[in-house]
């Protein structure tokens, strides 16, 4: 179901994002600056058409380093004009910014002593042009900046963390009960006309109707994955050994999924009351990430009206803590919903998920509208900045209010939440 919205009571100028690359764009807000001094390099690169990672294969192809060295404070948009920062051992600034490479320009680069980690990054500052609208239409959704910036905008997950199929969710739920043929199921039966092309979804039909050789015969050969578990599948007829050609990122992603749809859930249960405490709740620190019990919510609530704190909701783990009363309701009938209790993460497929707290809403800064006209046409731009974790096409999201189809999935990369996973 769509996920509501925090300010359905002001329409949406609706429009369309992301068009073309210089239509989206996104800088990293540093944490720290590199000192000057230590083994590491810390460079500034500006990437169009590129993803985090093949931008980080090919400085490591071109310096000569192991990919896996250089840091990285979050991922970015490949669909974008993305600037972030990177860290690179056994190379001199020098080297650095004498790179020459398709879809990435050096901007600085500075020495420094410690190797960039996920998450050290203080926010991300957007600038976005919504196409198909009117200039003028800046007026329309002006009065929506003060609501935004007072009560905070939904901390929701962005869909395409749930993939073209929007299934990952539930993959992650099948494998979080050790279901291996609903897995596969989904894997590689399960058609959806519409999002596969025609010969998936006969493949898939095939499938479904237990057809494994006609499967096996007509399914895509870009779908390597699926045809790898075919063939043990028919081999061993074992479902549980059909899965572990998984490889374990990918069950990660799956279950970061279904962290992130539960998490949805419960914000969307709670979309009135983002900026008001309860009696139970697990509170967040914003200055700090810290996290407190709610005892006396009329205390604790001129706090969360000047957005000092704010409630949480889970990323279910095994470790997880728990709120009380209404809160720890409100999240069981969600874990219900999924058939799922915090304990079925002890043990993963040989992954440990420990779970965490995240905000229920989050606060964008130094909101702007702009209303223009440039060679492609009528645009508005909307200039805000979030802090890391959070999606910037939930807060588009609010200003368009497209059919949900509708909405591209912009900035696909633009975060990547705190592991929650032991190996």
């Amino acid at each position: 179901m769509p996920l509501p919205y925090l300010t359905r009571d002001f329409p949406g100028i609706g429009g369309v994002i992301k068009q073309r690359a210089e239509d989206f764009f996104v800088q990293e807000i540093p944490l720290y600056d590199p000192c000057g001094e230590g083994e590491h390099v810390y460079c500034e690169i500006q990437k169009v058409g590129t993803t985090t990672f093949q931008a980080i294969d090919r400085i490591a192809a071109a310096l000569r380093v192991y990919p896996r060295e250089i840091g990285y404070a979050g991922l970015k948009d490949s669909q974008a004009v993305a600037r972030q920062s990177f860290s690179i051992p056994g190379t001199t600034p020098e080297a650095v910014m004498g790179l020459k490479l398709p879809g990435i320009t050096i901007l600085w680069a500075i020495r420094h002593g410690n190797k960039l980690r996920l998450g050290h990054l203080a926010g991300n500052r957007f600038a976005v042009k919504i196409r198909d609208v009117q200039p003028t239409d800046v007026v329309k959704i002006q009065p929506l900046l003060p609501m935004l910036e007072k009560r905070g905008m939904p901390n929701y997950f962005g869909e395409q963390r749930f993939g073209n199929r929007g299934d990952n969710d539930l993959l992650g739920a099948a494998l979080v009960r050790g279901d291996s043929r609903e897995m596969l199921r989904l894997l590689i039966g399960n058609p959806m006309p519409g999002v596969d092309d025609a010969q998936t979804t006969a493949a898939r039909m095939a499938f479904d109707r237990q057809d494994l050789d006609t499967a096996m015969r007509i399914y895509p050969r870009r779908h390597g994955m699926e045809r790898q578990m075919l063939a043990r599948l028919i081999k061993t007829h074992r479902p549980s050994g059909a899965m572990w050609l998984v490889d374990r990122k990918l069950r990660r992603l799956w279950v970061s999924a279904l962290q992130s749809r539960v998490f949805n859930e419960v914000v969307a249960k709670r979309i009135d009351a983002l900026d008001t405490l309860l009696q139970g709740d697990l509170a967040w620190k914003h200055d700090s990430g810290a996290v407190f019990l709610v005892e006396k919510p009329e205390v604790e609530q001129p706090r969360c009206a000047a957005f000092e704190v704010s409630p949480t909701g889970p990323l279910v783990g095994y470790r997880m803590t728990l709120p009380e009363g209404e809160p720890l309701a409100t999240e069981q009938a969600q874990f219900a919903a999924f058939n799922l209790k915090p304990a079925d993460f002890r043990r993963t497929d040989g992954l440990k998920v420990k779970g965490a707290r995240r905000p229920l809403r989050v606060q964008p800064r130094d909101l702007n509208l702009a209303g223009g006209v440039d060679e492609h046409g009528a645009h508005v731009t909307v200039a805000f900045t979030l802090p890391p974790g959070s999606f910037a096409t939930v807060l588009l999201r609010e200003i368009m209010k497209p059919p949900e189809q509708e909405l591209p999935e912009a900035a696909a990369e633009e975060v990547e939440e705190p592991a929650a996973v032991e190996e």
